[in-house]
């Protein structure tokens, strides 16, 4: 991993996804870009006029005073952090800048007050998921470890789910971490038997890794629902993370069917990572 993104809001929310960065960026020489959006129009910024030119200017040096009062702590000493003001508040911008800059990961603090719940519709995360190519690590409170050890990825492994598996696996290889993949069973229409579940797997495997020799590490699950059934195996192992697959016109909302990743995010106190599918 050679760059991560951190939107910056002075927030206690925004310090921890820095925090975060710089712990996954600790033993590599990951440059982390602190990003300040500042709320300001085009036209105070290209106005002729001497009084709203000097607002202008005041508001940018008072943005940069806080920035760096904010990247000076003891936490931050050492690591690679480039601080980036942007004018607008527009926050599909972070993925523009995210391209600009060949970015591998964003990271962002929650302010949901139950999981992370509240955040995902029509909040600045949401609009960050639903815009962004790359990844988006989502934090609700401060990662105490220095790593992410094991990370539940759930999957229906359908065909349409390979290309978000390769750049999902690739990610996490980097991040030297343990990978659990896991498939939900429910007891509806969509029941699958032993034999179905493990074809499906196994076909999904060939296609992605061009072997099923992973067949074995998939652990199958049966619950109520997709959510309950990946918390419930999340909480058993005891992982650090939950992944999962969001379609972009949507924000998070339709994993496999309907808002299910929305519901994971929702109920979830662990972090969450999107894949944009």
């Amino acid at each position: 991993m050679k760059k991560i993104i951190v939107p910056i809001d002075f927030s206690d929310q925004s310090e921890y996804a820095l925090e975060a960065a710089v712990k996954i960026a600790k033993n590599s020489n990951t440059e982390i870009l602190a990003l300040h959006m500042l709320e300001m129009s085009n036209a105070v910024l290209n106005t002729s006029d001497s009084e709203q030119q000097q607002k202008a200017i005041f508001f940018l040096r008072l943005a940069e005073k806080r920035f760096t009062e904010f990247l000076d702590k003891p936490v931050f000493k050492g690591a690679k952090i480039t601080p980036i003001v942007k004018h607008f508040k527009v926050f599909s911008e972070v993925n523009d800048v995210a391209k600009e800059h060949s970015v591998d990961l964003i990271i962002m603090g929650s302010q949901g007050t139950s999981g992370l719940s509240g955040m995902f519709v029509g909040s600045n995360t949401e609009k960050v998921v639903r815009h962004s190519d790359i990844p988006v690590l989502v934090l609700k409170d401060r990662f105490n470890k220095d790593i992410f050890n094991d990370v539940v990825y759930a999957s229906d492994f359908s065909l349409e789910s390979v290309d978000v598996y390769k750049r999902m696996s690739k990610l996490f290889q980097g991040l030297n971490t343990k990978l659990h993949l896991l498939y939900v069973n429910l007891p509806s229409d969509r029941f699958r038997s032993s034999n179905e579940m493990e074809q499906t797997v196994s076909d999904f495997l060939m296609q992605a890794e061009g072997n099923h020799s992973k067949l074995n590490d998939v652990n199958f699950v049966s619950d109520y629902s997709v959510e309950k059934g990946v918390l419930n195996f999340a909480n058993k192992i005891g992982a650090d993370l939950v992944a999962v697959a969001t379609h972009g016109r949507t924000g998070i909302a339709h994993f496999f069917e309907g808002s299910i990743s929305e519901d994971i995010a929702n109920r979830s106190v662990l972090p969450v990572m999107t894949f944009k599918r």
